[in-house]
């Protein structure tokens, strides 16, 4: 009863050229960005213009037969769903890969240059502050990619009606002429309420009855963002950071979870020996700018420099470029807003016949579990505060063997999958307000795995959050959105939130009116910034006239310079990683 894990890595890369250009309305106005090396227009130049030619033919030849159209995404208002120009960067501390914008490298109306360079970018795992600039100490060149290039469904919306959470492409209403994709959030008809990083959704026959807006699953997973992934603890640990992941209990208490031999600290076991819960926690301690500095100058952070455990926000590494490696991030990008509905994923090799087997999440101070009965594989959810809810479904979790483990909590609904199945309950998973919209000293801590007399090992620890939607109207200087920061980085959350941090915003959709979002929120010009005094300015809403397509799939990200994993040359060498259909 074995299956390998199916997990969503954080998204790799794309690259673009010669199709249309959508307009991926970035905030435009941001200090935080950007360059290319100055020899993107000759090697990279050369690059794209071949890459542009084959897929050229290749495109007219196979898609104007089923009436799809190319485009290319130039800006990262849709990252990470949707790449827009970026540099592909593997973190030198921790291993990791991630992305980087540098979508103002370019003009976006000219296409030229702008005089701009990326020298920076910051990784999400680790917090390292990259040096990218040209001379940089690696001795390397980090080239600047084009966005993904897509193809969009015209007939898509004259069979079928556009649904929420669809990816689709339209005319700008400022501007019949120019191209945007962004994701649909309201229908007509539809009170739009922009709440606590939620989408809430009235009629117009009932605007006291707000209802919060669910994603599918299969939605959901495609938005996802990493906040962590345990297989990078070894390399931090090695510079002194504390680990994220530690045993509850004490050391020396029977049945605690411990590091596993021989896995340098990217597994747990327990012996099942404890009768009572036990209990493998998550702290997001998260390292400073100060703290690779010291680490820089010491070769070793101190332990009296550790991190203190911080609230999940909406930091996103794609923002996080600038034009020096000096400076840390702004602290818009690195202590945003918090961020409650979380995702928790896991290996677990069950050793045992018997027991249990839990998964929780806290928000807002309150608990949501999903329990495994190992003997049976029933699975049960649970909600601290409301003892009576309790939805059982039966799953393949059951006896000894290697499960794949899936709980969410998002949008006021828990969802569990077992070995990448979804698993449906004998009741809806869906609960009420709980009033749980402050963040709690429990909160430090919002992620565990359980035990109840259940020999097990747990690899594969990962840690995502869902896209927070920031109310606002206006941007600040920064290009960021403005709002209330309900994160206070590192200071332990022990203050009352003021009722601003449930700021909303509100927005009115009339027949044939669609209101569209962005899933980078923190750098999209989206439907939140349309607006505009006048006949003639762009208005918050899209009409449906002027929906050109849903967005279908990524054929073309950007390719790579040699085999993925050698340093084997290959020019053109197909990003396979990148591809896959628009969710």
């Amino acid at each position: 009863m074995s299956k390998r894990k199916s997990s969503k890595s954080s998204r790799r890369a794309a690259t673009a050229s010669a199709p249309p250009t959508i307009t991926a309305l970035h905030s435009g106005n941001g200090t935080a960005t950007a360059s290319a090396n100055t020899g993107m227009f000759s090697a990279a130049a050369i690059r794209e213009t071949v890459e542009s030619v084959v897929i050229a033919f290749v495109l007219a030849f196979l898609f104007r037969t089923f009436e799809a159209e190319a485009f290319v995404i130039p800006t990262g208002s849709m990252a990470p769903t949707l790449m827009g120009r970026h540099k592909d960067y593997q973190c030198p501390m921790c291993g990791h890969w991630y992305q980087i914008s540098a979508s103002e490298e370019i003009n976006q109306e000219t296409n030229q240059p702008t005089g701009l360079f990326v020298e920076a970018g910051t990784c999400p795992m680790c917090r390292y502050t990259a040096d990218l600039a040209r001379g940089n100490p690696q001795h390397q060149s980090y080239p600047s990619y084009s966005g993904d290039r897509i193809l969009v469904g015209k007939f898509a919306y004259q069979f079928s009606e556009p649904e929420r959470w669809d990816v689709a492409v339209f005319k700008y209403p400022g501007n019949a002429v120019t191209n945007y994709i962004k994701r649909i959030v309201g229908l007509p008809g539809e009170t739009i309420i922009i709440r606590g990083g939620d989408i809430f959704v009235a009629d117009k026959e009932h605007q006291e009855a707000t209802e919060i807006a669910r994603k599918p699953p299969n939605k959901l997973r495609a938005m996802l963002q990493l906040v962590y992934d345990n297989q990078y603890t070894p390399k931090l640990t090695a510079y002194g950071f504390p680990a994220r992941w530690q045993g509850a209990d004490a050391p020396g208490v029977a049945g605690r979870f411990e590091l596993a031999e021989g896995s340098d600290g990217a597994a747990f076991q327990t012996d099942g020996a404890k009768p009572e819960e036990t209990w493998l926690r998550y702290s997001h301690r998260v390292p400073s700018f100060l703290d690779w500095q010291v680490i820089g100058r010491d070769g070793q952070l101190p332990p009296e420099m550790q991190p203190e455990p911080q609230l999940v926000c909406d930091f996103t590494a794609y923002n996080t470029s600038a034009q020096t490696d000096r400076q840390p991030p702004h602290e818009d990008v690195l202590h945003g807003h918090w961020v409650g509905d979380l995702a928790l994923e896991c290996t677990v090799e069950v050793q045992s016949d018997s027991g249990q087997l839990m998964l929780e999440l806290i928000e807002g101070g309150e608990q949501f579990q999903v329990q495994f009965d190992v003997a049976t594989g029933k699975a049960t959810l649970a909600i601290a505060s409301m003892p009576d809810w309790k939805p059982t479904a039966t799953t393949g979790l059951q006896g000894p063997g290697t499960y794949d483990l899936r709980l969410a909590n998002c949008d006021n609904k828990l969802y569990v999958w077992v070995d990448d199945a979804f698993i449906e309950f004998d009741q809806p998973t869906t609960y009420p307000e709980l009033n749980n919209d402050t963040p709690t000293k429990a909160d430090l801590q919002p992620a565990s795995v359980g035990s109840r007399a259940c020999k097990m090992r747990v690899t594969d620890l990962r840690l995502w959050r869902d896209v927070y939607y920031i109310a606002a109207s206006s941007i600040n200087g920064m290009g960021s959105l403005t709002d209330y920061r309900d994160g206070y980085g590192n200071q332990p959350p022990d203050m009352h939130v003021p009722h601003s941090a449930r700021r909303q915003e509100v927005f009115q959709m009339e027949e044939d009116q669609f209101f569209m979002l962005g899933d980078n929120s923190l750098r999209s010009k989206d439907g939140r910034l349309w607006s505009e005094p006048g006949p003639n300015g762009p208005k918050h809403y899209v009409k449906r006239d002027a929906l050109i397509g849903k967005a279908v799939l990524i054929y073309w990200p950007h390719s790579w310079d040699r085999i993925p994993g050698t340093p084997i040359p290959f020019p053109f060498f197909p990003n396979f990683q990148g591809m896959g259909f628009v969710r």
